[in-house]
């Protein structure tokens, strides 16, 4: 592949990922910070049908993912973790559809696709032709 275009899907690589961090890392804190009906009234009902503890666990691996995209290939320190945080929010968006079929909410379906599809991409390239 021509070196230049080697760059631009890397630039490309780098903005989904930084993207998708800030997405979850919002997602994640808002979960381990807001009490649970100020995360209902907000738009996230499917809350109400999740344990808490749950709730706090889905906020704690969107955090920790959210650094795992961007820290390791960043800091050259194991980034090896970057594509195995990509393939942890697919198997999360995978989830999230699953409960949000089951409360009849397609939209929101396609939103959590759109973070899968994101997330592979992710996954693809950093394990693929664009790894470190």
């Amino acid at each position: 592949m021509p070196e230049g275009r080697l760059a631009d899907v890397n630039v490309v690589l780098w903005i989904v990922q930084a993207g998708l961090a800030l997405a979850f890392v919002f997602s994640g804190l808002s979960k381990l910070t807001q009490p649970r009906q100020a995360l209902i009234d907000r738009g996230m009902a499917y809350i109400g049908d999740l344990p808490q503890p749950l709730v706090k666990v889905i906020g704690t691996l969107e955090v920790l993912g959210a650094i795992g995209l961007v820290v390791p290939a960043w800091t050259g320190i194991a980034p090896v973790l970057t594509p195995i945080a990509a393939v942890g929010f697919m198997a999360l968006m995978v989830g999230a559809m699953f409960i949000h079929l089951r409360r009849g909410e397609p939209k929101v379906i396609v939103a959590n696709g759109l973070l899968f599809l994101l997330a592979a991409f992710i996954a693809w390239g950093r394990f693929g032709p664009y790894s470190y």
